[in-house]
């Protein structure tokens, strides 16, 4: 049997790699010459890079960066392939987990880390960037990010505005002249999973802002700041970033990325594919498992195991998802390709016991699961024999 693995990470627990080496162990339980792939796989946001540098091969850095408080902070870049793309996860500087539940504040969090992250890498000549945007604890536009990279962003007296979201009801001109120029050669991908436009009632402010720390009053005036924001950009520029799906991921960082830096805005799960040739992998194979740490309604919603699912229906291979648990409404995903789900929950078991457990109920769910995979295919090769 040739069987591909692409799971995505249990966030908090396990590595897409470690649940990937989880399956193949109860795979090679019931098919001890079975044929795997593993291929970590992403959507853009936690374990992105990481993802990448186990699928591809590369290197991770860590330099010190401007944190979402503008605190110190260890930042982290990944260098894959030969050496010339950078994979720059921006949680890792500007990310929610870097700062206190109780001093979560989106009016002022800055992406100015991220973008210190980014001169890192064209310091060592970078040319290509996958940008992961996930897990932020910014609404400022990824106007830290700009300022970081050399883009001067002006009051109304020409003096530079402060970091962070609520300092953008101040801008008044935006000067490129001093942006770093080997950005000029450079291909930028920002990797998402959402596709949010950068204003309004679905826009980053108002849907993600509370769960950053914003109040009511607070997500409210940072749409404002977004608004004006996005209205000198198409002044002095001509880009209309307002309505672009995928402007408001990261708290609009997406915006800056596409208005600055020309980037392309790409579903994370199609990037990581891509990245990974997952397609050309898959092809010939007798099953594919994905999985995910929860997998629920969102899931359908571009996240890893429909993504996968996706290409390999494409191809005519069944599709069998893991879980750490099953959510809400998750029989959406059987319109999405996956064939089946499977918790991997023997029974009644506490959050903490599952996670202690992760990696051998993943391998005992998996060899349970292909058992009975197997039992289907003979049954079928009998009735047609």
């Amino acid at each position: 049997m040739k069987i591909v693995i692409a799971p995505q990470g249990f966030k908090g627990n396990l590595t897409a790699l470690e649940v990937a080496r989880s399956i193949d162990t109860g795979v090679k339980h019931v098919v001890p010459d079975a044929i795997t792939s593993l291929i970590p796989m992403a959507d853009g946001g936690e374990g992105t890079m990481q993802s990448l540098v186990d699928a591809i091969g590369g290197n991770i850095f860590e330099i010190e960066v401007t944190g979402p408080l503008g605190e110190p902070v260890t930042g982290r870049w990944a260098s894959i392939g030969d050496g010339t793309t950078a994979v720059i996860e921006m949680a890792t500087a500007s990310g929610l987990g870097l700062v206190p539940v109780d001093k979560l504040n989106p009016m002022v969090t800055t992406t100015y880390g991220t973008g210190e992250l980014i001169r890192a890498a064209l310091d060592t000549g970078c040319k290509r960037f996958i940008i992961g945007m996930g897990g932020s604890a910014t609404n400022d536009g990824g106007a830290g990010m700009a300022q970081a990279l050399g883009i001067s962003l002006l009051d109304n007296k020409g003096y530079p505005i402060t970091l962070g979201g609520e300092a953008l009801i101040n801008l008044k001109n935006i000067d490129i002249s001093g942006i770093d120029p080997r950005l000029a050669e450079c291909h930028i991908m920002a990797a998402s999973d959402v596709t949010n436009p950068l204003c309004g009632p679905k826009g980053a402010s108002l849907t993600y802002g509370p769960q950053k720390g914003a109040t009511t009053e607070e997500a409210l005036k940072l749409d404002q700041a977004l608004n004006h924001y996005a209205d000198t950009i198409k002044r002095e520029f001509g880009t209309d970033v307002r309505e672009i799906p995928g402007a408001g991921a990261a708290g609009g960082l997406g915006a800056a990325l596409i208005a600055f830096l020309k980037a392309e805005v790409i579903p994370g799960i199609e990037l990581v594919i891509q990245a990974t040739n997952l397609i050309e992998k898959m092809k010939g194979a007798d099953l594919v498992f994905t999985a995910e740490g929860r997998v629920d309604i969102q899931t359908s919603c571009g996240k890893t195991p429909v993504g996968v699912a996706r290409k390999a229906k494409k191809l005519g291979i069944p599709v069998i998802a893991i879980a750490g648990e099953i959510g809400n409404s998750y029989q959406s995903i059987y319109n999405e390709g996956i064939d089946s789900v499977f918790s991997i929950a023997p029974g009644p078991i506490s959050y903490k016991e599952s996670a202690e457990k992760a990696t051998n109920l993943i391998a005992d769910v998996t060899e349970r699961t292909l058992r009975l995979f197997i039992c289907g295919m003979r049954k079928g090769q009998s009735a047609t024999g």
